[in-house]
């Protein structure tokens, strides 16, 4: 059996979010806090882990990445809060009117 991959959402101490993925969810985590790994959030401790989805593979997990990293903070937000609704309305544009 494969080793599942993750897509992780990191909530900064500033109230950024850091969205990364990994194949080892706690040790990524736990290094993001101990400040062992020099990215964005080395300087934006603590950290909270607000969401994370297991993905099939490290490209889908990849893909994951990328594709949340380009959502607005509201989209993101809705999608950790799991209002799948928001989530489909924010992705259909700023034109569209809440009813």
């Amino acid at each position: 059996m494969s080793q599942p991959f993750w897509v992780y959402i990191l909530r900064c101490a500033d109230g950024s979010y850091y969205t990364g993925h990994t194949d080892n969810l706690d040790l990524r985590v736990a290094k993001h806090q101990s400040g062992e790994i020099e990215t964005y959030t080395r300087n934006r401790r603590p950290l909270k882990l607000v969401f994370a989805q297991e993905c099939a593979s490290r490209l889908a997990a990849l893909t994951a990445e990328r594709q949340i990293k380009g959502w607005s903070r509201k989209k993101k937000e809705a999608m950790i809060r799991g209002d799948w609704n928001e989530v489909g309305r924010l992705a259909r544009g700023k034109d569209v009117r809440s009813a």
